[in-house]
């Protein structure tokens, strides 16, 4: 049998199949889907088949859900003098007591700064804290009128102080907890708590 060949304008010649036909661009071309992909019903099915996905169920309404409890406001969110007379004063009063520090005073009040050189700055809020005859007294300063703002301290043995600590500066959000134990680590640190 003979092979059919095409010439082409170039001279060259080409072989063609017998029997091959190429669909025009126009006709359509009939694909079929792989069923070995498609899920049997049965094993899709939850009632069934206990491993088979749980169909999708909807959300309840947002009207139906029970309404949030609103979260009572912090403590930290109270007025500067409310929140030191009413919450950091007896806070403080229990964490140095539990230190072994029975006699300790505290007070809260606006007065100037007692320390040597700083007779021309203003009065600023201020945590008073003296025990052992006022022979160890502290100081802890909040010249903004606000627990957030700048704060500092200062501690003296029965004589003024002569520096200004900052105090609780890295902090990003102070709270109750953190103001009371970070001044109970900083009276450790002078040695004048418990067995010190």
């Amino acid at each position: 049998m003979a092979e059919e060949t095409n010439q082409n304008q170039a001279g060259e010649v080409a072989p063609s199949v017998a029997g091959e036909t190429v669909p025009s661009r126009n006709e359509p071309v009939a694909t079929s889907l792989p069923t070995a992909n498609t899920p049997d019903p049965k094993t899709a099915n939850p009632k069934v088949n206990p491993n088979a996905a749980a169909p999708a169920q909807e959300k309840p309404d947002a009207a139906a859900k029970a309404p949030k409890k609103e979260k009572p406001p912090a403590v930290e969110d109270k007025p500067f003098e409310e929140f030191m007379q009413q919450e950091y004063l007896p806070a403080l009063q229990k964490a140095i007591v539990a230190e072994g520090v029975p006699d300790v005073q505290l007070t809260f009040a606006k007065q100037k700064y007692p320390i040597t050189g700083f007779n021309f700055a203003e009065e600023c809020w201020q945590i008073i804290g003296s025990w052992q005859n006022g022979q160890r007294q502290f100081n802890v300063y909040f010249p903004d009128a606000d627990i957030q703002g700048k704060k500092g301290f200062s501690c003296n043995e029965g004589k003024k102080p002569s520096t200004l600590e900052s105090f609780l500066i890295d902090e990003r959000k102070i709270t109750l907890d953190l103001l009371v134990s970070r001044l109970v680590y900083r009276l450790n640190g002078q040695k004048w708590l418990g067995r010190n």
